[in-house]
C-alpha cells in the first residue's frame, strides 16, 4: 500500500524482504531477497538511500543506527525501535514519561513469573506479554489459572493487571523531520474474541466527541515522548471508570489505519512518505464514515490460496478491496482487508461486515 502511493507520487522505492515470493517484488522499483534482521544486510541495501522506514518491528536495529550515522534519516529512529521491539521496554517507557498505562510487574524469565505467583505476589487473572517475538496476537495471553501459565512461552515478560475495558481506541500520529505533527482521527477496534486481532476497525467512533480529543492529545503526547519520526499508532484503552490508558504502539503503518485510504484526503501511507521526502504533512481529516475488515484466512485452511465468494463481496456497495497478494493461506493470516464508507458508521460496518461474511480464505 505505501508502494502503490509512492507510485502514484513519482517517488522511487526498493524493498527488502526475506521471501521470495512477497507482494512487494512486484511494486518496488528494486526488490531485494534479504533478511532484515541481518546486520550486514540491511545497511548494505540501504546504501545511496535518501531514507528508510520499516513494515515491520523486527528490524535490526544497529543497522538503523548505523545508517543513521551516515546522514540516512530512518523512519522510526534506531533509538526508538529498541524500546519498543521489547514489550517491557516500552511498558518502563510509558511509566517513566507519566503516560497513563495499566499497572504491570517485570520479570526476567517464565521461572520468575511462575515463582511470583506461587508466593502470591502476582495474582489471577493478568495479561502476559512476552518481552521480545509477539507479533499478530502471539506473545499475548490473558493468564487466568495455573495451567494458562504454564503454557506459556520462556522469555522476559510483564504481568498486567487486568482492567475493565469500555472500548480499544487506535490513533495514528504522524510526525515531520521538522517536529511537526498530525493525528489521523480516532478509531474504535473490534477483536476477534480468540485469534487477538483486530476484526472490524470503524470510524468515526462511537465515544463522545470530547472524550475522543482526550484520546487524540494522548496519541501525539506519545508520539512527543517517543519524538518518533514517521508513523506511530497508538493503541489505547478506555475503561469502564472512564480514564485512558497507554496499551501498545507501533512505529509504521498499521490495522488500524488502513481504512484513511478510503476515509481520509490523506492515507496512513502516503502521510509516511510526506514525511520521509520532506514534504508537508497531508490532510488527516476524515471525509466520510467508514468501517475496515481484514480478510484473513479460514480455520482449516493451510496452503495455495483461494478466494471463495469473491464475486458476491465485490457487489457490496461502497466497498474497497485490498487484496495482499500473499500466496499462501493459513488459519487467521491477514490475506487483505476492505473498507466500507456510508452516511453513518452503522451502514459502513454494514456493509464491511456483509461484504466479509461473503468471503472465505481457502485452500
Amino acid at each position: 500500500m505505501v508502494l502503490a502511493e509512492a507510485r502514484r507520487l513519482d517517488i522511487g522505492v526498493r524493498v527488502l524482504d526475506p521471501s521470495s515470493d512477497a507482494p512487494c517484488r512486484l511494486g518496488a522499483q528494486q526488490f531485494t531477497l534479504g533478511s532484515f534482521q541481518d546486520y550486514d544486510t540491511v545497511l548494505a541495501f540501504a546504501q545511496g538511500a535518501d531514507a528508510v522506514a520499516i513494515e515491520i518491528e523486527s528490524v535490526n536495529a544497529d543497522a538503523l543506527e548505523a545508517l543513521e550515522a551516515q546522514g540516512i534519516p530512518c523512519f522510526p529512529q534506531s533509538h526508538v525501535l529498541r524500546v519498543i521491539q521489547n514489550k517491557v521496554a516500552q511498558k518502563q517507557f510509558y511509566a517513566d514519561h507519566q503516560l497513563p498505562t495499566s499497572e504491570f510487574q517485570r520479570f526476567a524469565s517464565k521461572t520468575d513469573l511462575l515463582a511470583a505467583i506461587e508466593a502470591g505476589t502476582c495474582a489471577y487473572p493478568f495479561v502476559w506479554k512476552l518481552g521480545e517475538g509477539g507479533y499478530d496476537g502471539f506473545g499475548v495471553s490473558v493468564v487466568r489459572s495455573a495451567e494458562d501459565a504454564a503454557a506459556l512461552a520462556e522469555g522476559e515478560c510483564i504481568a498486567e493487571t487486568l482492567v475493565d475495558i469500555a472500548c480499544e481506541i487506535g490513533v495514528v500520529v504522524a510526525r515531520a523531520l521538522d517536529g511537526s505533527s498530525q493525528a489521523f482521527p480516532a478509531v474504535e477496534m473490534e477483536f476477534h474474541p480468540t485469534a487477538n486481532q483486530v476484526e472490524f476497525v470503524v470510524c468515526p467512533s462511537s465515544l463522545p466527541a470530547a472524550v475522543v480529543r482526550e484520546a487524540e492529545a494522548l496519541a501525539l503526547a506519545v508520539s512527543e515522548a517517543f519524538q518518533a519520526q514517521g508513523l506511530l499508532a497508538v493503541e489505547l484503552f478506555y475503561t469502564t471508570q472512564g480514564t485512558w490508558l497507554v496499551n501498545e504502539v507501533a512505529p509504521r503503518p498499521h490495522n488500524s489505519g488502513h481504512l484513511t485510504i478510503e476515509a481520509c484526503p490523506t492515507s496512513q501511507f502516503e502521510q509516511l512518505l510526506r514525511c520521509m521526502c520532506r514534504l508537508p504533512l497531508g490532510d488527516s481529516q476524515l471525509k466520510q464514515p467508514a468501517a475496515m475488515a481484514n480478510i484473513v484466512g479460514a480455520d482449516g485452511y493451510s496452503g495455495p490460496v483461494y478466494y471463495e465468494g469473491l464475486d458476491q463481496a465485490m457487489q457490496t456497495p461502497c466497498t474497497a478491496f485490498h487484496i495482499y497478494g500473499k500466496s499462501h493461506t493459513r488459519p487467521f493470516r491477514k490475506m487483505g482487508h476492505l473498507t466500507a464508507v456510508g452516511q453513518s458508521v452503522d451502514e459502513a460496518r454494514a456493509r464491511a461486515a456483509a461484504a466479509r461474511d461473503a468471503l472465505t480464505v481457502r485452500t
